[in-house]
């Protein structure tokens, strides 16, 4: 049967498609393009159906209405928003001050002018005798350190103003880290511009998420902070106790073979000389233990640099432990140096890993030159006058001699460091449980009040009238300071009292003195004032 004759729209249509075929086929490429695409779908008709799919929902998307964040926005008027406006009431960048913040602040002591062993405070007429501070030494009233430091703030300027890494290092600074590491006995040193900073960022700089920290519970606030900073995670054992500490490194030991856990790094985190409890750190047993599970030592000395051990040189001068058997110690240079900053000291490999992952050292301006040199100065002269750390401890034991005088003996408990006494120039003051809690019935007695214990704003309260007190006859003492609802385990109140070689033998017995007769005038009725 032949097929039906073309109209004319027929003819103009095939001859139309014919030049387009042409056309395209003329293009160079094109026929094997043409020859794929047939095979492909001929070999695959599942291809065809996604890619249909493709095309249709790239359609949909285009053609669908736009989302606009502000759709559902509800339109006010002029008036509804001026109402708005009219009724909000900005809060407080600061919180409101409670009672006892008040007290806190009225209570502080506003020194005038330098800072010195006989101190200048708003409100007295004459100087007090300063067993508030960390100027153990009286290195801060150091004339040569004084002069040295003008000097170099003449040639230097103020500050650099810029990051180590950037344009901030001077030779003073390679100087000072020289210096650290040849008086600690390491390979390496690297110093920080500021001292609180120092070991929250050193501890994240090699601690890790995934890794391991094993801390002590009575650690200070810096190393605290560190140690959340890390994100690592945490085992704590029992303050100063070594056999909680090898409980916990044998459980972590069981545990990780038990279910077969990866290794990751692993540290011991403590410190030399706890600033929250006045007493000093079994290095000897540390080592061993560390040495015994494989484990790193880091080792906070902010407390002990520059009074324990022969030379002042830290705990392990002290226990007579070569420095490289701790991997890494930091400490402060605000306390026995008498200046500012930090430092940490180790291997080549501990400092120059810091040099680019410590975060105070990489993003902080670096540490003026002036109180650099005042730090290199520090230890020469500790070095030179090993008779500053004689003194010292002379006058440790004299005021601990005062005031372990048996009438003090029903009122207060001081900080025992057992062999070490001498060596630590501060030391806590607490008061008696058994006093606090006479005391609270004997109030609870003669008031309308029904508690049984006394709470921690009181007890701070009856130290500061031992604290007033003392400062009446003339010596400046402090309530040992906290951040309360922030410390693992926040120690009981306390009066700190901070033993300095800048008094005299006659002014340390006096100050001891009016210590010992105001802790008795204060405590010894049993009550406290409202």
């Amino acid at each position: 049967m032949e097929p039906p004759p073309l109209t004319a729209d027929h003819a103009f249509i095939n001859s139309t498609v014919h030049s387009m075929y042409e056309l395209v086929v003329a293009i160079p490429g094109t026929t094997l393009a043409m020859n794929y695409l047939k095979r492909s779908y001929q070999d695959d008709p599942f291809r065809i159906a996604l890619e249909l799919f493709l095309v249709f929902f790239a359609l949909r998307y285009m053609l669908s209405k736009k989302y606009k964040p502000h759709d559902n926005a509800i339109k006010l008027t002029e008036k509804e928003i001026d109402e708005l406006v009219d009724e909000w009431q900005p809060e407080s960048l600061v919180p409101k001050l409670s009672s006892f913040d008040r007290f806190n602040l009225d209570k502080t002591p506003l020194i005038v002018g330098a800072q010195s062993p006989k101190t200048k405070v708003a409100g007295h007429a004459k100087p007090l005798m300063n067993v508030a501070t960390t100027n153990y030494l009286n290195l801060v009233s150091s004339e040569p350190i004084r002069q040295k430091a003008i000097d170099t703030l003449k040639d230097y300027g103020v500050g650099t103003c810029g990051p180590p890494g950037f344009y901030g290092t001077l030779d003073l600074h390679m100087q000072l880290e020289r210096d650290i590491a040849r008086f600690l006995g390491t390979d390496e040193a690297i110093i920080y511009a500021q001292g609180f900073s120092t070991i929250s960022s050193v501890i994240p700089a090699f601690s890790k998420r995934g890794d391991l920290l094993v801390v002590d519970e009575g650690v200070n606030f810096a190393v605290q902070k560190g140690v959340q900073i890390s994100r690592s995670n945490i085992r704590w054992f029992k303050h100063n106790d070594m056999n909680d500490l090898e409980r916990v490194l044998n459980d972590i030991q069981m545990d990780t073979l038990r279910h077969k856990k990866r290794l990751t790094r692993r540290f011991i985190v403590t410190e030399a000389l706890f600033s929250n409890h006045g007493d000093v750190a079994p290095l000897p047993k540390l080592v061993e233990l560390k040495k015994k599970f494989k484990y790193r030592l880091i080792l906070d000395e902010s407390q002990s640099i520059g009074v324990l051990g022969r030379r002042g040189a830290g705990a392990s001068d002290h226990f007579g432990i070569d420095a490289k058997e701790v991997d890494m110690i930091v400490g402060s240079m605000s306390t026995a140096l008498c200046s500012s900053g930090g430092f940490c000291a180790g291997s080549v490999e501990i400092v120059d890993h810091q040099r680019l992952s410590g975060s105070a050292y990489c993003f902080s301006a670096s540490l003026p030159a002036m109180l650099t040199v005042a730090a290199s100065e520090a230890i020469n002269m500790l070095t030179q006058q090993p008779q500053l750390l004689q003194d010292l401890r002379d006058r440790v034991q004299v005021f601990r001699h005062i005031l372990s005088h048996k009438s003090l003996d029903p009122l207060i408990d001081i900080d025992a460091s057992g062999s070490e006494v001498a060596s630590v120039p501060f030391f806590h003051i607490r008061i008696k449980p058994a006093l606090l809690t006479s005391s609270a019935a004997a109030t609870a007695r003669n008031s309308s009040h029904h508690a049984t214990t006394m709470t921690r704003e009181e007890e701070e309260r009856w130290l500061q009238e031992v604290v007033d007190e003392c400062a009446s006859q003339g010596v400046l003492v402090a309530r040992a300071k906290y951040v309360n609802d922030q410390e693992r385990v926040l120690p009981r109140p306390s009066i700190k009292i901070h033993v300095t070689a800048g008094l005299g033998k006659k002014e340390n017995d006096k100050a001891a003195t009016v210590v010992k007769s105001a802790l008795t005038k204060v405590l010894a009725s049993g009550k406290w004032k409202k």
